[in-house]
């Protein structure tokens, strides 16, 4: 496969370089020089020209491109970016599980997530699944990173990195007041004021949605959720009349969020008869969450080629998912995960789960998931580019030094429910009887990276260094007080250096081609000797503008020397965020990006059209049985559980100075829940599906506008996920509508 998807590429860029005009001579213009401006470590690429003109594959929503659905779900704003596999599991988009380049998609904790360039997952390096995720509906751009120059970000450096930039304080006053409706109850109310001068500046923004939920539970309890989000940024510019300028920025963001969600899906029937029901036992699930981070953000300007920016942050974030988690009947215990795997096996479990049985006293378990995260740290960057003759240098270096931490203080109390569906507590547990310990992790991280450019060819050698120190300590279930009487002490260290390069070679305006190599790694566990993950990645692109249709074709091979999985809870496992080995893996594919305008330059209307297409081949190299029988037992040969292999997104719309109308349709591929090979089996498999979503806008006048959206057009019913613990429905059919005043 590896030796198809380059011959694939190749094959691709002859047939485009035959149809190439002459190169043209001439020096760098104006418009590449944008490319040699020192760009804000709160963001990658900052435009789409610097994402396009990377060594490695990029993409750059941009503020436009998110105002046109102005979606709350971030499953649906990463689905038009190529590479990007995700599956969802709420239908609201609040705990995605995104893949770059086949990584594994759980909780979206093997790639590198940010926000203004600061590490946001609520621990990293620790527990680097994201519970938490940053509301994308506040976001200003998204930066999708993927192969060679990704060695900057880390530590996960396999598949890529996302980075969301939030609302950036302007430069004059003004501000925005956005209210929508619809389906389900479903509210939004986003606030956005700022202003600034050459000394001083600020932006203060606050935003609430939620909804009652899509689903149904026999007690007609809510089945949906309400966020808040607030953000305050402050800057100063400190000696605007000095020879070198510096500036201080500083950041405060606080969310919340409570929601009845569940772990619990439906069997396979129930599915059938009505794919939104939920069952009697999830009644008292529920969700809350609050999340503050700061950041203080110096920047001096030595020149205008070099550029020193030091970042101090901290993250905190608390929650306590309440969830179903277990049932006992004749005093054996079974987790929702097998007994939804099997529900006619496990019928006795099912009925108290269903609520249609008077059950035992203790026979249901809820859990409460409690847990405290906290993440702090230094970074600082230095940005040096300078012209010698026709030559640009560019040299950037970066240290971070940072810490974070995961405490769980868990319990599990007992409920009875009756055929009536009525559950009753029976045991109130104490509190830190369930779990009871602390992961961290220490990390010291540096790069450097060289970009030079001669000619029509640019260059990008960089290296990383990891060193993490990962430790765990469990004070046991009897010790809630933390005496340290029964304390057990685990740890494991790693230090790595993380090679990459890129190449780009531009044989004009509308051509040119990049190829890139780099070496992949995720942390290990805390558990003493395991190995960290480790591949070897590769890619080969082009891009290119025929005709006006401009465009991107990338493949890419990460070939995993030790993949690592980990047990999660999400995935139906036992929820210790233990890793195991999952050896050798290669993952293949390519990405396809095109776009066109069928109306003329200077047309009143615009009619923009893109196209993404991902595939995606994955392939066990060894044979083994997964912990806990997670991606059950494996054989040389077999696929990756949750990757689909095709994928594609189109969308088109009509732009007028008065209106305007978008359409998105989204297909994304069956994937199997189990590793295996050949047809799908029944229920180890999430069919493909289909969604069409709508947005439209009305502009009254240059400040006022009226805008509506619909979610899922044809209302298709579909499985989004057989994980946590039985098939669960993604969004139904949704309309909504709002107003927009911009000042």
């Amino acid at each position: 496969m590896k030796k198809g998807i380059i011959i694939l590429t190749a094959l691709f860029t002859v047939v485009l370089t035959a149809q190439e005009k002459k190169k043209e001579k001439g020096s760098l213009d104006s418009i590449q020089k944008l490319d040699e401006i020192i760009i804000s470590t709160a963001a990658i690429f900052g435009n789409k020209y610097v994402a396009k003109h990377r060594t490695g594959s990029a993409y750059y929503l941009s503020p436009a491109e998110l105002q046109k659905f102005s979606f709350t779900d971030v499953n649906r704003v990463l689905r038009s970016v190529p590479g990007v596999t995700i599956y969802e599991e709420d239908g609201f988009g609040l705990r995605p599980n995104i893949s770059l380049r086949g990584t594994s998609p759980e909780r979206s904790s093997k790639i590198t997530l940010m926000e203004d360039g600061v590490l946001i997952a609520p621990a990293p390096y620790s527990a680097s699944s994201a519970y938490y995720f940053p509301t994308i509906a506040r976001m200003e751009a998204v930066e999708v990173l993927k192969g060679s120059s990704q060695v900057q970000y880390g530590p996960f450096t396999t598949g890529g990195a996302i980075n969301m930039i939030s609302a950036q304080i302007p430069t004059e006053f003004g501000g925005k007041v956005r209210a929508s409706y619809g389906s389900f109850n479903s509210n939004q109310l986003h606030a956005k004021i700022g202003g600034g001068n050459k000394n001083f500046g600020y932006v203060l923004e606050y935003l609430n949605y939620g909804s009652d939920g899509f689903k149904t539970l026999p007690s007609g309890k809510n089945t949906g959720f309400n966020k808040n989000d607030i953000v305050a940024k402050f800057g100063v510019n400190l000696f605007p009349n000095a020879t070198v300028q510096q500036s201080l920025e500083f950041k405060f963001q606080y969310s919340d969020e409570e929601g009845n969600e569940t772990y619990l899906g439906l069997s396979e029937q129930d599915f059938k008869t009505n794919p939104f029901a939920r069952y009697a036992s999830s009644n008292e699930d529920k969700m809350t969450t609050d999340h503050t981070q700061y950041m203080l953000t110096h920047k001096v300007d030595f020149s205008k080629n070099v550029r020193l920016t030091t970042t101090a942050y901290q993250n905190n974030f608390a929650r306590n998912w309440y969830k179903l988690n277990d049932v006992t009947f004749n005093g054996t215990k079974k987790g929702i995960a097998s007994i939804l795997e099997d529900p006619t096996t496990n019928a006795d479990y099912f009925n108290i789960v269903n609520g249609s049985v008077n059950s035992a006293a203790d026979a249901i378990g809820v859990k409460a998931n409690n847990r405290k995260y906290y993440s702090t740290g230094i970074q600082t960057k230095l940005d040096y580019h300078w012209y010698k003759g026709n030559v640009f240098h560019d040299l950037e270096v970066g240290l971070r030094y940072h810490y974070d931490e995961e405490d769980r203080f868990q319990w599990v109390d007992k409920y009875s429910i009756s055929n009536a569906g009525v559950m009753s507590l029976t045991t109130d547990a104490i509190e830190g009887t369930d779990a009871n310990r602390v992961s961290s992790a220490k990390a010291f991280a540096s790069y450097v990276t060289y970009k030079v450019k001669y000619n029509n060819w640019t260059f990008t050698p960089g290296v990383r260094y990891e060193n993490i120190t990962l430790q765990r300590e469990d004070y046991g279930k009897n010790d809630v007080t933390r005496t340290g009487a029964n304390l057990s002490t685990r740890e494991n260290s790693v230090g790595v250096f993380i090679p990459g390069m890129g190449a780009n070679y531009k044989f004009n305006n509308d051509f040119s081609l990049f190829a890139g190599v780099h070496k992949g790694f995720s942390p290990p566990g805390n558990q003493d000797g395991q190995e960290p993950e480790e591949s070897i990645n590769y890619e080969l692109g082009t891009r290119f503008n025929l005709g006006g249709i401009k465009g991107e074709f990338v493949g890419f091979f990460n070939d995993y020397s030790n993949l690592l999985g980990s047990d999660l809870a999400a995935t139906g496992g036992t929820g210790s965020l233990d890793q195991f080995n999952a050896g050798e893996v290669n993952v293949s594919g390519f990405e396809l990006l095109l776009n066109y305008n069928f109306a003329k330059k200077d047309a009143k209307i615009s009619l923009p059209i893109s196209f993404g297409y991902t595939f995606t081949n994955t392939e066990f190299q060894n044979s083994f049985g997964s912990a806990n029988d997670l991606w059950g037992t494996v054989t040389a040969g077999d696929e990756l559980p949750y990757i689909p292999k095709h994928q594609f997104n189109a969308g088109f719309s009509v732009e007028h100075a008065d209106f305007e109308i978008n359409l998105n349709g989204r297909f994304n591929g069956e994937f199997r829940t189990l590793a295996g090979t050949g047809n799908i089996p029944d229920a180890e498999r999430v069919d493909s599906n289909f969604i069409v979503d709508v947005s439209g806008k009305y502009f009254i006048n240059k400040k006022l506008s009226v805008t509506a959206n619909v979610i899922n057009l044809l209302d298709n019913t579909y499985a989004a996920s057989r994980v946590p613990a039985g098939l669960r429905p993604g969004h139904p059919f949704g309309i909504y509508g709002g107003l927009e005043f911009k000042f």
